[in-house]
């Protein structure tokens, strides 16, 4: 500990501390107007300068370390002398056009110079800012209001590591410039920017800031669920915004966090129900949904009825959903888009380790000594995943090993980059297993205190060859040996798996084999690093966790061991057996099935998408609840009209297990309900009994039932009162190692598909701008391949596989390898899900000139 004296107080702080930061230890306040706590320190602005005896010149705060015995002054009247004259310079040529700027009334330079009570300019010099930068797609930059904080720089390149931004020109002449084809439009420039510099086009000119009223609440987009605040006025979201302090996001944002809330003010939002197309009262549809059903089951059983429901919904409506399926309609035929994906991972996780989701929290990430993101792009499924990991590997000296069959963000950072061949994952995972095993780079006492079946481990990864791996993989065994070196050598380990494992053929089994390995990398021990598997969609954990697939009940408990207790619990007896989402569109094209719910999902976004067309077709009655027009609503017997997360109250529980409630900013649309309520209504219709159970009735229900949330939730800090789930805590012994082994057989051009870090599910192609930066899904196809197919850059090309075929236009991109086409699903109407067979994300495709 260093021991200093600031203005007379003594105080003792960690060496490497800088002078600002130990004048906030003792509540001393420094003006500054570069600085920023999550980015390393500019002093550009030079307005923190403090004196330090025994020294002439002046020292800035915000980057000089603290020295033993040193003592420091933070104001004097030479101090603030030197601080006016650097806010006039700093002012020199700064445009009068506060009354009109984006940033009055939350202006950083504003505030100062009143505190600094500048008023006046005695400086002049020629003006050569460059004129204001307007091409930019969402963000506007005036470098006349600039003061080359470059708190912008720093935030793009060390937290979010685009590296977009920097300093053009020299001098005086210099401005704040951006490389785009490397922007991820995040926003964060926007927010971190001391004046109206950086401006977000959608929000200029709308409003005031201090005339909106902000609601904290919860970014669904993605699992991560950033807190954020909604900016309100009049019934309409204005803009999206984050705190720095409080948050676990530290303020950052992605594209659709700070950009993609135009969904939510579309004017083609869903308003008011439909029966046959035409509009009905709340009173007509949910009669027509209760007699539609009432006559299935008195016609075909309860047997005919079944339900898809989503990660957009609740923890709360979820469980009504399936509660209204299973005891007021008497089926278990429910399931949602998890099957083919997330639900694949959770299986995996369960048959080896006993784990249903993450292993540890988000920001335990950040202090990993290795990270191996594998099958994964953090950046586009879950980006504060993607921080955390440059959080370790970055700002800290943690190794990066990334493991994907194309280039991604990510591996621009890496120490070891695994380009394996498509369907080879489980054979890398094993050879990565046997070479830490080979290499003594295991903890044996760990190993023999944690796994079950040791023996079984050892044998299985003895019998990996070494050179059938290099062979399948494409990767050579020295690259190989580089990266488990790095894994097994490291105290902590973060593995994070995604989509390109969990909705890929024999994903459980891929899910397995990375589980087997996360065992032997000490990924599951101690309080940094952990397992993270991750889902793009906000409440894929909530989900799953109140058992919408037939398999289980909320809190993961067996159907078929658990099915009397609930339904005791529930006054129904529960129904045997169950359809999942495949046995569900058989069943619609067999006849088994008659009455179909969708509630706020798109099967027209499942692999095979034109056999879920034709069969939706079939069915006798199709009811939609959602927030949108689709394809689905114009086949729909009944639409329903459900709400955003911006238009309702509830839960939902992050990828890391973090449950927090959902503030209501604004009222729903039109004559839109909060979808619980729906669901509470058609229960008590179905069953003649009032349903008055509240929203935290509901989470007491779930966790008397199924000890999902223990007596653990607690009261956080202000802003959503966040509580945990029980934490991952195995005992000893109960791990069960899982011999998985082989890869899958590839022929021809294989097309993969994926998400776009710009789009997030369907939703966000509502959002204008969005769709500004990616109005459509391109097909990205290396220059090779496209020569070889005779097309050229942006021109539009038909896919053909054996179960349908897509048109758009390609994008020549040295990301994909040669033989792989990558193309991003959120355009369902493009028809890219149409070309995969059933559950898989990946398939053989010809391509030819369309």
């Amino acid at each position: 500990m260093v021991s200093l004296t600031i203005d007379g107080k003594q105080v003792s702080v960690p060496a490497e501390t800088t002078i600002l930061e130990a004048a906030q230890e003792v509540g001393i306040k420094i003006p500054t107007l570069c600085w920023l706590q999550k980015v390393s320190p500019t002093g550009a602005c030079r307005i923190c300068a403090v004196e330090i005896k025994g020294i002439e010149r002046t020292m800035t705060a915000c980057n000089t370390p603290v020295k033993d015995g040193i003592e420091v002054t933070t104001q004097s009247e030479a101090l603030t002398k030197i601080r006016k004259q650097i806010m006039e310079l700093i002012l020199v040529n700064h445009p009068l056009d506060c009354p009109v700027c984006d940033a009055g009334g939350e202006c950083d330079l504003q505030n100062t110079c009143y505190e600094l009570e500048v008023n006046r300019q005695e400086f002049k010099a020629e003006d050569v800012n460059p004129e204001t930068i307007d091409h930019w797609q969402l963000i506007q930059q005036v470098p006349n209001r600039c003061v080359m904080c470059e708190k912008c720089v720093k935030v793009c390149h060390e937290v979010v590591g685009a590296s977009s931004l920097f300093v053009n020109e020299k001098g005086d002449r210099a401005f704040i410039d951006k490389d785009l084809e490397s922007c991820e439009f995040c926003g964060n420039c926007v927010s971190v920017c001391p004046t109206g510099t950086m401006i977000s086009k959608p929000f200029k000119f709308k409003a005031r800031p201090w005339a909106l009223r902000k609601v904290p609440t919860v970014c669904t987009h993605c699992g991560s669920h950033c807190q954020i605040d909604l900016n309100v006025q009049g019934g309409e979201i204005f803009r999206v915004t984050s705190d720095d302090e409080g948050t676990t996001n530290n303020g950052n944002l992605c594209t659709a966090g700070f950009f993609g809330y135009g969904y939510i003010n579309s004017p083609q939002r869903l308003q008011a129900p439909l029966v046959d197309q035409q509009p009905a009262s709340w009173g007509v549809a949910l009669g027509h949904v209760t007699d539609a059903i009432e006559q299935v089951i008195g016609k075909h059983g309860a047997g005919a009825v079944a339900g898809l429901s989503s990660p957009r919904l609740t923890n709360e409506e979820n469980y009504l959903f399936q509660k209204l399926f299973r005891a007021a309609i008497g089926s278990n035929n429910i399931d949602s888009e998890a099957r083919y994906g997330a639900l694949r991972a959770l299986k995996g996780l369960d048959s080896v380790l006993g784990l249903h989701g993450a292993s540890n929290l988000i920001s335990s990430i950040g202090s990993a000594e290795a990270v191996l993101v594998f099958g994964a792009d953090p950046t586009a499924e879950a980006p504060a995943i993607d921080w955390k990991i440059q959080e370790a590997t970055r700002q800290k000296s943690g190794k990066l090993i990334v493991a994907n069959m194309r280039k991604v963000k990510l591996q621009r950072f890496a120490n070891s980059f695994l380009n394996y061949r498509p369907g080879s994952e489980i054979e890398l995972a094993n050879v990565l297993g046997r070479l830490l095993v080979d290499k003594g780079l295991v903890d044996e006492d760990y190993l023999n205190r944690a796994v079950g079946n040791l023996d079984e481990l050892k044998s299985h990864l003895a019998g990996v060859d070494l050179a059938q791996a290099v062979a399948a993989t494409g990767i050579e065994l020295a690259q190989l040996e580089e990266a488990a070196q790095m894994l097994g050598t490291a105290s902590t380990v973060a593995l994070i798996f995604g989509a390109d494992i969990s909705k890929s053929e024999r994903g459980e089994e891929k899910a397995a084999a990375i589980a087997n390995l996360a065992i032997l990398t000490g990924t599951l021990r101690g309080e940094a690093g952990g397992l993270f598997p991750l889902d793009e969609k906000g409440n894929m954990q909530g989900l799953l966790d109140m058992g919408v697939y037939p398999e289980a009940l909320p809190g993961f408990l067996p159907y078929a061991e658990h099915s009397s207790a609930f339904g005791k619990a529930w006054n129904a007896e529960l129904p045997k057996g169950g359809l999942d989402a495949d046995g569900i569109l058989q069943g619609m094209e067999n006849g088994q099935v008659r009455f179909l719910y969708l509630a706020a999902t798109n099967p027209l976004s499942f692999p095979n998408a034109s056999r879920w067309r034709k069969a939706l077709e079939k069915v006798d009655c199709l009811v939609v609840q959602d927030i949108l027009p689709n394809e689905l609503t114009e086949l729909a017997t009944v639409v329903l009209p459900g709400t955003t997360f911006a238009e309702k109250s509830g839960s939902v529980t992050s990828l890391d297990h973090r449950v927090r409630p959902l503030e209501r900013g604004i009222r729903p649309v039109g004559d839109a309900r909060e979808d619980w309520e729906i669901f509470a209504d058609l229960y008590a219709r179905l069953t003649k009994t009032p349903l008055t159970i509240s929203r935290s009735d509901i989470l007491s229900e779930v966790s008397g039932l199924s000890g999902l949330y223990g007596d653990i939730c607690f009261v956080g800090n202000d802003r959503t009162r966040p509580c945990l789930k029980q934490p991952f805590s195995p005992a000893d012994k109960s791990f069960t190692y899982r011999a998985v082994s082989g890869s899958e057989p590839v022929e021809g051009l294989q097309l993969l598909s994926g998400k776009s870090i710009f789009h997030f599910g369907t939703t966000s192609t509502w959002s204008d701008s969005q769709l500004e930066l990616v109005p459509e899904g391109k097909i990205e196809i290396n220059p090779e391949d496209a020569s070889t197919a005779g097309v050229k850059d942006c021109e539009a090309v038909k896919l053909s596989s054996s179960t349908g075929v897509a048109f758009g236009k390609v994008s020549l991109s040295e990301s994909v390898p040669v033989g792989l086409l990558f193309a991003p699903y959120h355009f369902t109407e493009q028809g890219i899900q149409q070309l995969l067979q059933d559950g898989r994300n990946r398939s053989k495709v010809t391509i030819s000139k369309a």
